[in-house]
């Protein structure tokens, strides 16, 4: 496989890279890129790795963050404002995780619906029939693929919210009730958010499993 990192020759052309993406002229980034031998097909491939890493992280987050909150229900002692910050914490890490999932999720399905389109196109330059019906297939296999693998990613993306949202009222809830009593009156909601994690953390492995088949194929192709 390329190696992702790109070394100090090509840094200036990186810098303009950036800005590019930045303006939305993709077309002109892909360009660029390719002009040092970097194609739709390695960003692809790039992109699918650091989206499963995302979701990697945001699975141990989640984690962390529900034995967190089952710390805090079950916590009987004093200093309750500071098992509140601790959770404030834990949740605001999952936010920031579950964005960056988002984002990486969406940069997978940016550069595939480029790749894909290039492809289609490309197809109509073959004079040789079986060269074009050959990689026609090859077509139909990645998008196959690709199909299955943005379908558990997003199964994945979406089992976040849930878990966000129960966490979000549990941190308010216990901002304006930091007593024992209204600690404990959360153990109701303990079991539904278990079991939330629970389906977010199967639904990010089958994602991650995804991935490493898709990365896998591309790089036997």
């Amino acid at each position: 496989m390329r190696k992702r990192a790109v070394n100090g020759v090509f840094f200036a052309v990186c810098v303009g890279v950036v800005v590019v993406v930045m303006t939305g002229c993709h077309s002109v980034y892909y360009k660029t890129m390719e002009a040092f031998g970097y194609h739709k097909r390695d960003l692809l491939v790039e992109r699918v790795e650091d989206a499963r890493d995302a979701q990697s992280d945001a699975k141990e987050q989640f984690g962390s963050a529900l034995e967190k909150f089952s710390s805090v229900v079950g916590y009987s002692g004093g200093e309750l404002e500071t098992k509140y910050k601790e959770l404030r914490s834990e949740l605001e890490s999952s936010e920031s995780k579950a964005t960056a999932v988002r984002k990486r999720i969406g940069n997978v399905e940016e550069v595939a619906g480029a790749l894909f389109a290039e492809w289609e196109s490309e197809l109509k330059q073959y004079s040789n029939d079986r060269l074009r019906r050959s990689s026609e297939r090859k077509l139909e296999q990645t998008q196959q693929r690709y199909v299955q693998l943005i379908g558990a990613m997003k199964r994945a993306e979406e089992k976040m919210e849930p878990v966000l949202s129960a966490f979000r009222d549990q941190v308010l809830f216990l901002k304006h009730n930091l007593n024992a009593q209204a600690v404990a009156s959360l153990q109701e909601e303990l079991v539904s958010v278990e079991a939330d994690v629970t389906l977010l953390i199967k639904e990010m492995e089958a994602s991650i499993a995804e991935a490493d088949s898709f990365i896998l194929a591309m790089g036997q192709e």
